[in-house]
C-alpha cells in the first residue's frame, strides 16, 4: 500500500508531501504520486485511506454496488447503525477476495445510545469482530459526549474498534470534549465542500492532528452545474464531481463520495493524475457561503 510521507513536527495530519503540500494553495505542475490505496497517518501511527465510499441512502443494489466498490479499488467504507447499509457493507466484504485488514470501515453511535453497546450490536449487524473507526454521529443535546466517549473508550480497549472520533462536532465541542477527557478525537467527520466549509475548523484539526472526513462532498449533486465550478472543470478536462474531490484531496480532508452507478464509482476514483494550481484553489474555497446539502447552515459552524 501507498503511504503518504509522515507528519512534519507540529503539524496536523493534512501535511504530506509525496501529494500535495495540503495546503489551500497547490503547485502547479507537479504530479503527485498518489491513487486509490494513498493513506494519511492518524496519530496513533494507523493508516488511514485517502478517499472512502459513502453508503448513506445507498439502497440500489447495495451489495453489488459496495462490491463493485471494492473491486475498483475503493479501501475504506463509511457507514452507521441508522444508515440501514451495515449488513450489506458487512456482506460486500465478505464476498471479496479482501482481506479484512485491507478494508478500513468506519460505522457509529448515535448521541442518545449506550456507546459500547451500540458498538456491539453494529458489529453484530456488521458480521464483523471490529471496525477500524467508531464515532459518535452528533453531539448530544446537552454536554459534548463525554459518557458516549467513555464507551467509545472501552470498545477500543476490548479490541471492538481500533480508533474513536466524532461527526458534526464544531471546534468548542470538540476543545470541550478533549478537556473533559483528556483525549482528542482522531477523526471529525464534518459536510464539506468548497460551497460549505471552515477555516477556522481546518486550521484547528491541521494543529490538533485531527483528521477531517468530509460527507456529502459533492454536494449531493446539487452544486455541480454552479456556473464557476463547471469553468474550472473545463480547465482541467474533468468533471464537476472530480474538481471537488480533488479539492478535498489537496487541503488533506478525506471525501466520503457516494455513488449508486459503476461510472461513477469510477469517475470518483479517476482523482489522482491531476493537481489544481494555486488560482484555483482559491477561486473553489470563495465559492464558501456555509451551505448545506441539508438545507440549513453547516451544523458545526
Amino acid at each position: 500500500m501507498l503511504s503518504m510521507t509522515h507528519l512534519e513536527a507540529g503539524e496536523g495530519p493534512c501535511v504530506a508531501t509525496t501529494r500535495r503540500d495540503c495546503m489551500v494553495s497547490g503547485s502547479p505542475g507537479y504530479q503527485p504520486a498518489m491513487d486509490a490505496q494513498a493513506t494519511l497517518p492518524l496519530p496513533s501511527g494507523r493508516a488511514h485511506p485517502v478517499l472512502g465510499l459513502g453508503t448513506w441512502q445507498l439502497f440500489q443494489d447495495p451489495v453489488g454496488t459496495l462490491a463493485e466498490a471494492l473491486r475498483l479499488g475503493y479501501r475504506l467504507m463509511d457507514t452507521s447503525g441508522d444508515y440501514g447499509t451495515q449488513r450489506a457493507v458487512g456482506e460486500a466484504l465478505r464476498r471479496s477476495q479482501l482481506h479484512r485488514e485491507e478494508i478500513f470501515l468506519v460505522t457509529k453511535v448515535e448521541e442518545d445510545e449506550d456507546a459500547y453497546d451500540a458498538t456491539r450490536r453494529n458489529l453484530e449487524e456488521l458480521g464483523l469482530h471490529y471496525t477500524d473507526l467508531m464515532l459518535i454521529h452528533r453531539p448530544p443535546a446537552s454536554g459534548v459526549g463525554e459518557e458516549l466517549w467513555r464507551g467509545l473508550n472501552r470498545a477500543r480497549d476490548e479490541g471492538l474498534t481500533r480508533e474513536i472520533g466524532v461527526s458534526n462536532y464544531a471546534v468548542h465541542q470538540l476543545d470541550a470534549l478533549a478537556q473533559a477527557t483528556g483525549e482528542t478525537p482522531a477523526v471529525n467527520q464534518i459536510e464539506w465542500s468548497p460551497f460549505g466549509w471552515s477555516r477556522q475548523m481546518l486550521d484547528h484539526c491541521r494543529a490538533n492532528h485531527i483528521l477531517i472526513q468530509a460527507y456529502s462532498p459533492l454536494t449531493r449533486t446539487e452544486r455541480l452545474a454552479d456556473e464557476r465550478l463547471a469553468e474550472i472543470a473545463a480547465d482541467y478536462g474533468r468533471t464537476p464531481a472530480q474538481i471537488l474531490l480533488g479539492w478535498n484531496l489537496q487541503l488533506g480532508v478525506v471525501p466520503l463520495p457516494k455513488a449508486n452507478h459503476r461510472e461513477h464509482l469510477a469517475e470518483n476514483l479517476d482523482v489522482f493524475d491531476f493537481e489544481l494550481d494555486e488560482e484555483h484553489m482559491h477561486q473553489l474555497g470563495a465559492l464558501n457561503h456555509q451551505w448545506s446539502a441539508l438545507g440549513e447552515s453547516l451544523q458545526y459552524v
